[in-house]
């Protein structure tokens, strides 16, 4: 296991080191631990990590110690490539800072009301978190204004270069001061992002995060979309289906392991909970029990749960998708132990599958996708075991005097012995609950999001833009529709279904329908200087969806088409409504 660094041991204020603490962390992840001590020195950072590894805090925490929370002016300014993010990054820190009175953060970005963002603004605010689009809106404005900053962060600095803001980035950092600290975090280094730290900071220090080797131990694993509201139920259905004698559960916060305890044993299930809150007395006497069976589920976070041993462990649950892509092998290692079957399970919220992605690339294994088990499935199994256990009660006991009981109660009633063995069973089984599975319809592949999904290799949903998933030289506006379809790439709206302008090219027929994408008409291309990312960034910036959703983004001379997911068109396109992307107005609309 790697040395565990607790946040008590990084000298913090204590303003926030009380709101770590109340929000369930224990110990600081590999980049926190490494990242806060250089960056409290007032040192340059450029940081390498993946999305998933606790980047927010790791700059946030040194952030929040550095502001003048009596000072209300804007002091630190964070870019991000997406409005989601911004969110995000946003509301962590407004969680770090939940003691620090006076500390105001507010987000900008594409897509909200620039006059309320402007109202925001005015009343005081030491932190902006935003795009760079945005950001810039108001640094023209003057409604950002930068001659108090004392540090700049980029975080995801690779994905804001994918998405086409590199000109932004560097238009904005050199309107900062120039004494300022200036921190860059990015999952990669490409030849841009470096050029970007050797002309924006100061001697910084390179801080990344070194994988090791890891040996995946034979574990079955399975994953399964959920909303975060379903977990419990999801993982409830899943104890019921698998019986596991002894089973861990895996949490990323202390908070998190109370409130599940307290949710399966409201459900009838022997479970207890094992974090660092707990004394030494306490963990033993909670080792004993689970050890011995008394307890059938332990719920763990990755600190508490380090040096248990335990043989006869049959399931693991990764109730949280670990931070760090090392916690994941720890994890399922607590199981298949001696020789023993074992078996994993995750549960992905949201975009968390493709940090799950990454770990099944990164550990070298297979995360197989599941369907939530219906209620019909575990009505099935609840009935097998509970005639199981009538059946051998059956061989085992002497039921006479039980016999007797019945047969008297049913000479006085009108019900037949058929109906009470049903309505027997059916108080044995319990409450059914609202169904929560998806029909039977398998989530992603996590392959599938390497071929198709952003993230695998960080470009458009069916490869690098404009590249097609039908194979090289047949993609989109590619050789297959330039002749019939496109005019060789150069013709106007009105003829790029055929040159006789019906319907009948091979485009439409092979896009209908698919994917549950739909495409849009831009009416700017490649002689406006416009290239894929500049088209992906704005979109992403003014809708606030995430880049990772777009599909392929195909280029001409005068116009560009661009896939985004059906239940996102109506959205993008009126968020691009009043949008330019350099300097041109910007006109889309559904490609029919």
């Amino acid at each position: 296991m790697m040395e565990t660094i607790r946040f008590e041991d990084l000298e913090l204020d204590s303003r926030i080191l009380r709101a770590v603490t109340e929000m369930g962390f224990e110990a600081a992840t590999p980049i926190q631990a490494q990242a806060i001590p250089v960056q409290m020195e007032g040192r340059d950072i450029v940081g390498q990590a993946q999305t998933g590894t606790g980047k927010t805090a790791a700059f946030g925490i040194p952030l929040l110690q550095k502001v003048d929370p009596k000072e209300k002016k804007l002091q630190a300014m964070i870019l991000c490539p997406t409005r989601e993010l911004a969110i995000q990054v946003a509301e962590e820190l407004r969680r770090l800072a939940k003691y620090m009175h006076g500390v105001k953060v507010v987000p900008v970005y594409g897509g909200q009301d620039i006059n309320r963002q402007i109202r925001s603004l005015k009343d005081g605010v030491q932190i902006v978190v935003g795009t760079p689009g945005r950001v810039m809106d108001h640094m023209r404005r003057k409604t950002i204004r930068c001659d108090h900053i004392h540090t700049a962060i980029l975080d995801e600095a690779d994905e804001m270069l994918d998405m086409g803001f590199l000109e932004d980035m560097e238009t904005i950092l050199g309107e900062l001061p120039q004494e300022r600290q200036t921190l860059m975090f990015s999952a990669t280094m490409p030849e841009e992002i470096q050029r970007i730290a050797a002309n924006f900071q100061k001697e910084p220090v390179m801080v990344k995060v070194v994988k090791k080797e890891l040996t995946v131990p034979e574990v079955t694993q399975y994953y399964y979309e959920v909303r975060r509201d379903t977990k419990v139920e999801v993982m409830c259905r899943l104890l019921d289906m698998y019986s596991p004698k002894l089973s861990m559960a895996f949490c990323n916060t202390k908070k998190q392991v109370d409130d599940l305890v307290g949710e399966l044993q409201g459900r009838g299930y022997f479970a207890e909970g094992l974090h660092g809150d707990l004394k030494q007395m306490q963990r033993d006497q909670v080792m004993n029990r689970f050890r011995t069976g008394k307890t059938e589920v332990l719920v763990a976070t990755d600190v508490a749960a380090r040096g248990i041993d335990v043989g006869n462990v049959e399931a693991v649950f990764n109730y949280d998708i670990p931070q760090d892509d090392e916690y994941y092998v720890h994890r399922i290692g607590r199981t298949a132990r001696a020789g023993h079957a074992g078996i994993a399970f995750s549960f992905a919220v949201g975009r968390e599958v493709y940090k799950l992605r990454d770990i099944q690339r990164y550990c070298k294994t297979k995360i197989i996708p599941q369907p939530i088990p219906s209620l019909n499935d575990i009505t099935a199994i609840k009935v097998d075991k509970i005639m199981e256990q009538a059946e051998e009660l059956i061989r085992d006991t002497d039921l006479s005097d039980m016999i007797g009981m019945v047969e008297r109660k049913l000479l006085e009633g009108e019900y037949t012995s058929m109906d009470v063995a049903a309505a027997l069973l059916k108080m044995s089984m319990g409450e059914e609950n609202e169904d929560i599975s998806d029909s039977g319809i398998l989530p992603r592949s996590l392959d599938d999001l390497d071929r198709r999904g952003r993230g695998g290799d960080r470009y458009g949903r069916y490869g690098r833009y404009g590249e097609s998933r039908y194979g090289e030289g047949r993609g989109r506006g590619g050789r297959d529709y330039g002749r019939d379809s496109w005019d060789e790439g150069r013709g106007s709206r009105g003829d790029r279904y055929g040159r006789d302008g019906s319907h009948e090219g091979r485009y439409d027929r092979r896009r209908e329908g698919a994917d549950g994408m739909v495409r849009l008409f831009i009416n700017i291309g490649k002689d406006q200087n416009v290239k894929p990312g500049d088209i992906l960034g704005a979109i992403a910036g003014e809708s606030g969806i995430s880049g990772r959703v777009v599909g392929s983004i195909d280029m001409f001379d005068a116009y560009t088409f661009v896939d985004v997911p059906q239940e996102s068109a109506r959205l993008v396109m009126k968020a691009m409504k009043n949008a330019k992307i350099k300097g041109k107005s910007v006109r889309m609309e559904v490609a029919h």
